[in-house]
Formats: C-alpha cells, structure tokens, sequence
C-alpha cells in the first residue's frame, strides 16, 4: 500500500506558499490574519464538543457553529489569495459573506431577547464551555485585527470590508453565547468588580 506523505518540507526555510504559488515568510501579515481564522476555527471546534453535552437546548447554536467552521475555510482562502492570484469562486466567497453576517445578527438578536440585562462588565468564565465560548470570542478578536494589520498597500483588502465585518460580527455572537451557555449550565455570571467608583 502506498503511503502519502503529509509533510513536503517546502516550508523547513521558514517560507510558505500562498494560492498561486508566491512564496511569503511564515510571519507575514497575510500568513498571520489566515493563520489566526485556523486558530479560531479549532477553538471553535472545542466548543461545539464541550456544548454537544447540552445538545438540546444548544442545538441551534451548534449548528451555526458549525456553519461557521465551514465559512472560516472561506475567509482562510480569501486571505491566502494574493492580488496576482485568481482562483474560480473567490468572488462568490466574498458576495456571500453579508448573508451570512446576516444570519449571525439575527441569532445575536433571538439570544439577547433571552438574557438579563448588562448593568456591569461580564469577567470571561464561569462553565467551562463558557469559558471556552470566551477564548473563542478573543481569538476572534485577534483575527480580526491581524485582517485589519494586512499591509495597507496589499489592494486585495480594499475589497475586503464584508470579511472584516462578518469576524466582527461573529465576536459580538460569542459574547452573548458564552451568556447562553452559562444559563443553560446553570452557572452564575462573574462580574467586574470596579474598584475604581
């Protein structure tokens, strides 16, 4: 039986491949911001394990996270697609984007509906899928500002609003279900004790 090796070791020097063929360091800007939407991505798919334990009450949420694993290979290819390279569906990646921004509003909005009113800053925590919810919820912070860091004369990103917006989009979503979950769990909110007042 023949084996297919996964490693190629084209990238021992430091150096990766972009879609195209460009080679780029492994720290470049662009590499950082795609490679920040994997991150996410797997932190993502630790949360939908520790939420599978709920499935019930969290199936809606598992659904859209997972929905939104799928779009993140998106963002990662529109990221990994340099001005020079043109790749067949790149476009239609990106006009889709609004739509599924839309999705994520409209659940943002069902789950504020549900939840108490905010009278103080919520500490990251609580059960641990929660507190998970949180991680993903800064890593999607990161993500978004390595997007935004991408060199201002890289003229790919000028095209680029409707990824920005929906990374955005998707920090606000974790924030009110990391909320969600600690509801469905049980498990009561920490909040900021500002010692400032």
């Amino acid at each position: 039986m023949k084996i297919t090796k996964i490693y190629t070791k084209t990238g021992d020097k430091g150096e990766t491949s972009l879609v195209g063929g460009t080679r780029v360091a492994k720290d470049s800007p662009r590499l950082e911001a795609y490679g920040t939407v994997d991150e996410l991505s797997s932190h993502l798919g630790l949360l939908v394990a520790m939420m599978r334990e709920k499935s019930g009450e969290l199936r809606e949420d598992t659904e859209l996270l997972e929905r939104i694993q799928n779009e993140l290979f998106n963002v990662s290819t529109i990221l990994a697609t340099p001005p020079s390279a043109h790749i067949e569906g790149l476009a239609e990646m990106l006009e889709r984007l609004p739509e599924e921004t839309l999705a994520i509003e409209q659940r943002i909005d069902e789950l504020t509906g549900e939840l108490p009113v905010l009278h103080s800053f919520i500490m990251p925590g609580g059960s641990v899928a929660a507190a998970q919810c949180h991680v993903c919820r800064t890593v999607c912070r990161r993500a978004e500002r390595r997007i935004v860091g991408i060199d201002d004369d890289d003229t790919s990103l000028r095209d680029y609003g409707n990824v920005r917006q929906y990374v955005n989009r998707m920090s606000d979503y974790l924030f009110v279900l990391a909320r969600k979950i600690n509801i469905i769990y049980g498990t009561e909110e920490k909040t900021w004790q500002n010692s400032c007042r």
